[in-house]
């Protein structure tokens, strides 16, 4: 079987990693943010509840954090690069291989949930529909009983025993995960069979964080109506297997919006779609007719192997390194200074951070080095910030972090990143201290907390992440 579910896996930290099923199970979410750990810079522990000693004292936990109104920023390239990126995510897997037609759903499409799903659930849906209908025209909609779209909220376990290292994913022409497990080796779960879709099975799991169950939810229910495909080359999107962006783009929603426009349909060939899309992306996006196109390099099959064994399962850390090392050779020689060069650096980054911190904050400063050339990479600079502000409060330098730190707060929080946000405050009340504003420092840790609960799920999960970031700084000694 060349395609069948797209699964979300997770990673070594029990993050999520995201991931496009072609030949077998290959990464999506490969790379490691989501996760949020802060390797060198942090002492080991014995488990997975904080110590008393190592974290503040702080009372009850407040109530959960939730985003409200989003965020998301226009396409700024041109509509021939962008026609370039419908048809290589729409009519292509990520295996390479082209698909015969074009496929989506046609009519009003039909949402249910079923399972047990968690309490934040229904409320991040409900945004999400509505973003699909104000922001991609999309006619989409709830309902209570049998839909097109069945959202079955599971277990993590019972995701894993029908897709081992899933964390979430997505399948045609079922409704629940019984007719998955009848069906998963049978063409019936192949999209290059459909000629229109009518079906779809997304499951999500219904005891991990609020976020990754809303991660889920995006990147699958966008899988479900539209592209199949990522593109590393995207460096504003969910179809994008760097895992940055966790939340529909407005570059998402104009594909998702062209992806329904009127002049398409299901069964459209290659060469079909190939002539309509210019015209409907000037009716819908007349500001990308006005920017001239600035193709990008594609990106090597050898790059995206090097990345997936940097980053995926199955290799040891010395296989690892020498796999980023060589994503980052690749780069050189192909000529990349966009944010595939600064994502290569940084997952040299990850991998040697708790070996080699010194080697491995040159690698993040080079990824942020290649990040900032661009405002569309802010959040991916983010990213890098977080590790290199890391780095500086181990070394006691508190004003240093908060320089770093300074706009990396509002672009977590615009991008509805509550795991990130949540980091990033934590660490600035410990450069705080570091600078003797210890009033300052613990109600930015209080203001935190709700965003860690969205982000990070469990109070022990927040307590352990609160606990690893106070042990990066130097005066609270390394065991409280």
């Amino acid at each position: 079987m060349d395609e069948g579910p797209r699964p979300s896996v997770p990673d070594r930290c029990g993050g999520a990693l995201a991931s496009g099923f072609t030949m077998g199970v290959h990464m999506r979410r490969m790379i490691l943010p989501i996760c949020l750990m802060l390797g060198a810079c942090v002492p080991g522990t014995s488990g997975d509840v904080a110590s008393r000693a190592a974290t503040p004292d702080l009372g009850g936990m407040p109530a959960i954090k939730m985003f409200s109104v989003p965020h998301p920023a226009a396409p700024s390239r041109s509509n021939q690069d962008i026609a370039r990126d419908f048809m290589d995510l729409s009519l292509r897997l990520e295996s390479g291989r082209d698909l015969p037609v074009l496929t989506r759903f046609e009519g009003p499409i039909s949402v249910t949930v079923t399972g047990a799903p968690p309490a934040t659930l229904q409320s991040d849906l409900s945004r999400l529909l509505h973003r699909l209908r104000s922001e991609a025209g999309i006619q989409i909609s709830q309902v209570s009983g049998p839909a097109n779209i069945t959202i079955q909220a599971v277990s993590r376990a019972d995701i894993r025993r029908a897709l081992p290292q899933a964390a979430c994913f997505v399948v045609p022409n079922i409704s629940n995960l019984d007719e998955y497990r009848a069906a998963k080796r049978s063409r019936l779960t192949a999209w290059s069979g459909l000629q229109t879709r009518r079906k779809v099975a997304i499951f999500v799991p219904n005891d991990s964080s609020p976020q990754e169950v809303r991660d889920c939810l995006h990147e699958e229910l966008s899988q479900a109506l539209g592209p199949l495909n990522d593109l590393y080359r995207l460096p504003d999107s969910v179809f994008n297997d760097d895992n940055v962006h966790t939340v529909l783009t407005g570059f998402d929603m104009l594909i998702l919006r062209a992806y329904y426009a009127p002049e398409l349909q299901s069964g459209m060939t290659r060469r079909q779609v190939a002539a309509a899309i210019p015209g409907i992306l000037r009716r819908l996006n007349p500001a990308g007719e006005r920017i001239a196109p600035r193709p990008l390099h594609s990106t090597p099959r050898a790059w995206v192997r090097a990345m997936q064994t940097a980053l995926g399962p199955g290799a040891n850390n010395a296989q690892r390194r020498a796999a980023a090392e060589t994503a980052v050779r690749i780069s050189e020689t192909v000529g990349f200074t966009d944010h595939r060069r600064a994502f290569a650096h940084y997952a040299i980054g990850r991998i040697t951070q708790s070996t080699d911190p010194v080697y491995a904050q040159n690698h993040f400063a080079a990824a942020d080095a290649y990040y900032r050339r661009a405002p569309v990479t802010s959040l991916h600079r983010a990213h890098a910030a977080a590790q290199l502000a890391a780095y500086a409060i181990t070394q006691g330098r508190g004003a240093d972090a908060l320089v770093i730190l300074g706009p990396q707060i509002a672009v977590a929080e615009r991008h509805e990143n509550a795991a990130l946000l949540a980091q990033l405050m934590m660490m600035r009340a410990e450069a705080l201290e570091l600078t003797g504003r210890v009033s300052e420092a613990r109600q930015v840790r209080m203001d935190s907390l709700g965003w860690a609960r969205y982000g990070y799920g469990a109070d022990w999960a927040v307590r352990a992440k609160l606990r690893e970031v106070s042990n990066l700084n130097p005066l609270k000694g390394r065991n409280g």
